[in-house]
C-alpha cells in the first residue's frame, strides 16, 4: 500500500467516526461558547469530535503537524514548511448550524505538503455522503467519480457563499457583493457549511462559490476535491488560490472568468 492510501484509509476511518458523534448529538443537549463575538460559536461537540480525530492521526502519524481550527483558536497560524506533512482538521465545520439542529454541516480533513494539499476527505454525516479526492487521482462522493457542472452562462448558475465572522461590522461591504451576483446568476445559496459548498460545485449542484476569510481548515479539503472534479480555484482577481489569504473563489472552470468580472469590479468600485 503507497503511503497516501494508508494516510488516507486513517483518514477515512477518522472522518467517518467524527461524523457519527456528530449525527449522534444534533437532537441533544448543546453546550454552546462564543469564541471572538457574537456569532462565532463552538460546542463541546466541536472539540469532542477534534480530539477523537486528532488522537487517531497522532497515534498513526505521530511526526505530521496538525493545523485543527478548535486547537489553534486565538493563536496565530504559523504555514508549515514545504517538506512538512500537515493535516487540516475542520472537525465540525458548520457550527452555527449543528447549534441550532439544522442538518447541514460536515467534518472536514485534508493532508498536505506544506500548504499544498494530497488528500481531501469531506464528511456529511446527515447524508451519508462522503466526498474524497487525491491529488492526480479524481473526485469522488461515496466512491463513485464526480464532475463539475456544464453550466457556462452566468444568467443560468446557482452560486453560493458565506459571511465571515466581522460580518457584523462590514454589513455593507459583503452584502454589495451579493447584491452584485443577484443581479447576474439564477440564484444564490447560504447553506453555512464552506467545505460542502466547495463539495457541491464538485458534483454540479453548485456552479460557483466566493467567500472571504476563510481558514485553511475550511477550504484544503474543499479546494482539491474541486480541482480534482474539474473545476477551478482563485483568488477574487483570478490570482493564486492561498490556504492563508482571505479571498477563496471556486467554479466549475466554465464560468471563472465572469465571476471574477464581477468581484473586480466590485473590489475596484470600492476602493475608488
Amino acid at each position: 500500500m503507497s503511503d497516501l492510501a494508508s494516510f488516507e484509509s486513517v483518514a477515512l476511518h477518522a472522518a467517518r467516526k467524527a461524523g457519527a458523534l456528530l449525527r449522534d448529538r444534533i437532537r441533544g443537549a448543546k453546550r454552546v461558547e462564543y469564541k471572538s463575538g457574537a456569532v462565532d460559536l463552538v460546542t463541546d461537540t466541536d472539540r469532542d469530535a477534534e480530539a477523537l480525530v486528532v488522537a487517531q492521526l497522532r497515534a498513526a502519524f505521530p511526526d505530521h503537524t496538525i493545523v485543527a481550527e478548535e486547537a489553534t483558536c486565538g493563536t496565530t497560524l504559523a504555514r508549515p514548511t514545504a517538506e512538512q506533512y500537515a493535516w487540516y482538521l475542520d472537525p465540525l465545520d458548520g457550527t452555527t448550524n449543528f447549534a441550532h439542529a439544522f442538518p447541514h454541516f460536515c467534518v472536514s480533513l485534508a493532508l498536505a505538503r506544506g500548504t499544498e494539499p494530497l488528500l481531501g476527505i469531506v464528511y456529511d454525516p446527515m447524508r451519508d455522503e462522503l466526498f474524497a479526492a487525491r491529488r492526480g487521482g479524481g473526485a469522488t462522493l461515496n466512491g463513485a467519480p464526480i464532475g463539475v457542472s456544464g453550466v457556462d452562462d452566468l444568467e443560468r448558475a446557482l452560486l453560493a457563499t458565506g459571511f465571515p465572522y466581522d460580518r457584523r461590522a462590514h454589513t455593507d461591504f459583503y452584502l454589495s457583493f451579493v447584491a452584485d451576483f443577484m443581479q447576474r446568476a439564477q440564484g444564490i445559496r447560504r447553506g453555512g457549511s464552506a467545505a460542502l459548498d466547495l463539495c457541491y460545485i464538485a458534483c454540479g449542484r453548485f456552479d460557483g462559490f466566493w467567500e472571504w476569510k476563510l481558514r485553511p481548515w475550511d477550504t484544503a479539503a474543499g479546494t482539491l476535491i474541486v480541482r480534482e472534479a474539474g473545476g477551478g480555484v482563485s483568488d477574487f482577481r483570478g490570482g493564486a488560490f492561498d490556504l492563508f489569504g482571505e479571498q477563496a473563489l471556486a467554479s466549475n472552470g466554465h464560468l471563472h472568468a465572469a465571476l471574477i468580472e464581477v468581484l473586480a469590479q466590485r473590489l475596484d468600485r470600492t476602493r475608488s
